[in-house]
């Protein structure tokens, strides 16, 4: 794009607009992964809709490449296109509303998990989200969504009412069971292949105070923890929800210091029954004790917003992030052999693995409900090479993909498609859609025939 071209765009938007010799330009183009170091031809960040459409069609008009940036937790970097236009919708785009008579949030495309938990918090309600308060509602929603309330209430797709959405040439439309039925069904899973969701609109359910619970175990126990886990939590109550970890104990509170930087295996848990007080906190937690000795363990009712938040400071905006994942529908014996080596190996203080269940109320919604795939998944895996410093991207990648080819032969072939990294192969995305992935490539000739939106894990237009 000339100066010609961005005064233009500067012009017709009311948001700021930043090319590349402009003020601010570096700090727009910055996210949350630091190894992504994209220079877009410009970065709108729009104000609102008009905005929205306004950009989109100057983008089509002009034959520009063009990507979406909402939170931008994307760790393949997808909201940014090399020479490209971005479009930021963190700026006028990020707010909520909550009709309390719904119940229902109204969210904007630029919003985050933190702006939607603190907004519904003043109503003691929720929806089912991710782990971290600064991930995006809008990349995290067209991926599925999953988290600490997922076997309670299901994915984040599984509580969305409709979304309005502008399409590849600019059309505004609502999607939604009665209106555009085979886009919404698309955008409940299938990425942002299908347009630029401007708002989206939820279904709140009672959500307050919560239990959290973390249970530490040492590096050698990490056999007899997961033999255990993979049998406990898929029978456990719907209210209990927990994810496996392995990580270096950060040196803070609430760990004790002998703890402090080393290397362990470990579960967080979310209660969200009845009474998270200290006693039914103590009588909920009580079965970590069959696993194996805890290390540590703390438990205490905590306010579902504070809960989301309490990872943010510990992996940062700025960090050095590569990330891999796959579905599992098992935990076999070899893939802990797996783990246990990887933990042993772990390259930084910040890379860790997660397992995330996705099972409980996410399995109450039929198979082909949404486009999200692996409905009969009983966890959710990313192993996420973190270092905090340019000279660590390559060990972190190499540990991450020796990990991952190690691991992904015990999985189901595919993937949560936010975890999906750049480099990967379009096999991975039709791996992870399954049977509908050919429904979504039709669904996509129909909304974006010339195949516009393709800056994000890329379904192609059905010929």
């Amino acid at each position: 794009m000339d100066g010609t071209a961005l005064d233009t765009l500067r012009g017709t938007v009311r948001g700021e607009v930043f090319g590349p010799r402009d003020e601010g330009y570096d700090a727009a183009r910055t996210l949350y992964n630091a190894m992504v170091d994209t220079r877009p031809a410009a970065i709108v960040r729009a104000a609102d809709t008009a905005d929205v459409r306004t950009t989109v069609r100057f983008a089509r008009d002009h034959d520009i490449a063009f990507g979406v940036l909402g939170g931008g937790h994307s760790g393949a970097g997808l909201g940014l296109i090399e020479d490209g236009l971005t479009l930021d919708l963190s700026g006028g785009l990020r707010w909520v509303h909550i009709d309390p008579a719904g119940p229902a949030a109204l969210v904007g495309g630029g919003a985050r998990i933190g702006d939607l938990d603190h907004a519904a918090h003043g109503f003691g309600l929720g929806v089912p989200s991710g782990i971290m308060s600064t991930t995006g509602v809008g990349g995290l929603t067209l991926g599925g969504g999953h988290g600490h309330l997922t076997r309670a209430l299901g994915l984040t797709v599984d509580s969305l009412l409709g979304a309005d959405v502008v399409l590849a040439d600019g059309t505004y439309v609502t999607a939604s069971p009665e209106q555009h039925p085979e886009l919404f069904w698309a955008l409940r899973g299938g990425g942002g292949n299908f347009g630029v969701v401007t708002s989206f609109r939820f279904r709140l359910r009672p959500v307050d105070t919560v239990g959290l619970g973390v249970t530490v175990w040492e590096p050698d126990r990490i056999g007899d923890v997961v033999r255990w886990y993979r049998e406990f939590v898929p029978a456990a109550p719907r209210t209990l929800n927990g994810f496996f970890a392995t990580l270096t104990i950060d040196p803070e509170p609430p760990f004790p210091e002998e703890l402090y930087g080393r290397k362990v295996c470990a579960v967080v848990w979310c209660y969200t029954g009845p009474h998270p007080d200290e006693d039914t906190l103590t009588e909920v937690f009580a079965p970590v004790n069959e696993a194996a000795p805890p290390a540590f363990h703390f438990a205490t009712p905590i306010p579902y917003p504070a809960l989301q938040a309490m990872f943010d400071h510990l992996i940062p905006k700025g960090l050095q992030w590569y990330w891999r994942g796959d579905f599992f529908d098992r935990i076999t014996d070899e893939a802990i052999d797996v783990h246990a080596t990887y933990l042993d190996a772990l390259p930084t203080e910040q890379s860790t693995m997660h397992l995330y269940p996705v099972d409980g109320a996410a399995h109450d919604v039929g198979p082909d409900a949404t486009a999200w795939a692996y409905r009969d998944a009983l966890w959710s895996g990313v192993i996420g090479g973190i270092g905090a410093t340019p000279a660590e991207a390559e060990p972190v990648k190499k540990w991450c993909v020796g990990y991952w080819d190690a691991l992904h032969p015990h999985s189901m072939g595919g993937a949560y498609v936010n975890f999906i990294g750049a480099d990967e192969s379009r096999d991975r995305v039709r791996a992870t859609y399954r049977g509908h992935y050919d429904r979504l490539a039709r669904i996509k000739a129909e909304y974006d025939p010339d195949d516009f939106f393709r800056g994000t894990q890329h379904i192609p237009p059905a010929s």
